[in-house]
């Protein structure tokens, strides 16, 4: 079974499924939108991968800090 395989289980779609929901979206947005809304999505994509990215660093230096007062009062 392939990665793409797997993706699409994942969803329980198949090939006409997507492509009618591509046609649908196309439908009710225009085709000068889309790239617009694709653009939008990108950029939220990355600022949540930004601010979970961030989050990581603040509770692996949290941790850190801990482990190092520990160390010290021993």
């Amino acid at each position: 079974m392939s990665n793409m395989d797997i993706q699409y289980a994942v969803f329980n779609l198949g090939y006409g499924e997507i492509l009618l929901i591509f046609l649908v979206i196309l439908l009710l947005f225009g085709a000068k939108r889309l790239p617009e809304l694709a653009k939008g999505l990108g950029q939220g994509i990355r600022e949540f991968k930004g601010a979970v990215d961030g989050a990581k660093k603040e509770i692996d230096d949290a941790s850190k800090q801990v482990d190092l007062d520990s160390k010290e009062k021993e």
